[in-house]
């Protein structure tokens, strides 16, 4: 049995012990307008920390599943702006992927976009599948939710699986991702013993119990974008100057 698979099976049953909330209740702390905060910590760590918040958090069930698997695929311009963007620190940025929410069947483009105040917007349309040339419906709706009209193209594959974490209470959603893979043009890159996990609320609150958590076992915020460290990692001549102390720290938790 390898390392993944004992860490997924404690995990799992980990969260056995937590109360379900549906798809349809959650969507009350959709937050789709949101503040997001984000900390990595090795897979070792987590069954601790999920210990401690099974009574103040449920989480998402669907259809008797709560360790949930998500593909993704992320557009850039051939120029890479959005990576670029993102290295060079403009607080304006932008993120494009179509979503795929393999336990719900659903498949979504999705848009992020950073306003310069710290607070990411999330922009949807329901699509029939992965689109690897993006079909007018997207590209109309990428202009409008944009305002601009640009060269898009597949840059990167994505797969984890995800734990989400609702509260009702303080109008909080936590994600929880593990089991990180990219790939792109037969070139792979998976992080096994990294955990990722990102709290969403309506504005950054130090008193959540989550936040108490994990600063009590010693982790602090750390930026970082799931995107930019696969394309680090994928794209060998590919400036990243600017995320090398993450890619350090990244690479020192996932060996």
């Amino acid at each position: 049995m390898n390392y993944q698979k004992i860490a997924f099976e404690k995990v799992t049953q980990s969260i056995r012990a937590f109360k379900s909330i549906s798809l349809e209740e959650m969507n009350a702390v959709s937050l789709m307008k949101r503040r997001d905060t984000k900390y990595t910590i090795p897979i070792k760590s987590l069954v601790p920390i999920l210990m401690e918040l099974q009574n103040e958090y449920q989480v998402l069930e669907i259809k008797h599943r709560r360790l949930m698997h998500y593909a993704s695929v992320y557009f850039d311009t051939p120029a890479f702006t959005f990576y670029f963007d993102h290295h060079n620190g403009k607080i304006r940025r932008t993120k494009i992927r179509q979503r795929k929410y393999v336990d719900s069947e659903l498949t979504f483009l999705e848009i992020k976009q950073k306003n310069g105040k710290g607070e990411t917007h999330k922009s949807r349309i329901e699509i029939p599948d992965f689109e690897s040339n993006l079909s007018e419906k997207s590209k109309e709706f990428i202009l409008k939710t944009t305002q601009k009209s640009m060269e898009l193209k597949p840059v990167l594959w994505n797969h984890f699986n995800r734990i989400t974490l609702v509260n009702l209470r303080d109008n909080e959603r936590v994600t929880i991702d593990l089991g990180l893979a990219y790939s792109m043009n037969e070139i792979e890159k998976k992080y096994d013993k990294l955990v990722v996990i990102e709290v969403k609320q309506s504005r950054f609150d130090r008193n959540s119990r989550i936040v108490q958590t994990l600063k009590k076992h010693r982790y602090n915020p750390f930026s970082i974008s799931k995107y930019c460290i696969g394309m680090v990692h994928l794209y060998q001549d590919l400036k990243y100057n600017l995320f090398k102390s993450k890619v350090l720290k990244i690479n020192k938790i996932s060996f």
